[in-house]
């Protein structure tokens, strides 16, 4: 089950590689498990670990500043590829709370709410401005407003789409079922008034 997500102040993580696949997120050796726990250690493991299964010390995730970092910056199209829901998984169990990118592909974002990660999609313009600014200050604060959905770096805010209902579930800590199962009152009355007029 997701958490409440209101606002995330946190330095970021800057990988702005444009066409991040799924299978770079969370490698298809690593899809045998049904638990979320454990696959954040895999997360971009290609990119991070060489053959020898050492870290490689260019890597952003390697770097002795990473840990606790809750926001990434990627590039254009994230998480394009395969529809695999362990993507998200790996970068929530990472820490991973949103994403910051152009573009991303539909299945990914459609998933990445679903599990508590924020797609924050911002104009090229925006996303130039972002990474320049990150590059400039690599432990400038990002902070992400879920409830008027913004995003802002460095002084300057900037506006992010997000749907009525997606928002009410991160603000509430709810996935889909969860939605439904707290309405479960309210379907039970109306079921049984529908009962009783004898309506089919």
């Amino acid at each position: 089950m997701p958490t409440r997500i209101h606002r995330i102040d946190s330095p970021a993580l800057l990988l702005p590689v444009d066409d991040i696949d799924t299978d770079q997120i969370i490698p298809a050796r690593f899809l045998k498990t049904t638990s979320r726990r454990g696959l954040g250690e895999h997360l971009f493991a290609d990119w991070r670990y060489d053959d020898a299964g050492a870290p490689r010390p260019g890597f952003v995730l390697n770097a002795p500043t990473a840990a606790g970092r809750r926001v990434l910056v990627g590039g254009r199209n994230f998480g394009c590829g395969s529809s695999r829901e362990h993507a998200p998984w790996a970068l929530a169990d990472f820490g991973i709370q949103a994403v910051v990118a152009p573009s991303f592909a539909d299945i990914f974002r459609n998933n990445a709410l679903k599990n508590g990660v924020v797609p924050v999609q911002v104009t090229p313009e925006a996303h130039a401005a972002v990474v320049a600014h990150l590059t400039a200050h690599p432990d400038a604060p990002v902070v992400v407003d879920v409830a008027a959905g913004t995003v802002a770096t460095g002084g300057r805010s900037w506006t992010f789409p997000l749907a009525p209902f997606a928002r009410h579930c991160l603000l509430e800590g709810v996935d889909q079922l969860g939605y439904l199962l707290g309405a479960m009152e309210e379907i039970s009355a109306w079921e049984a008034a529908k009962a009783a007029t004898g309506a089919r």
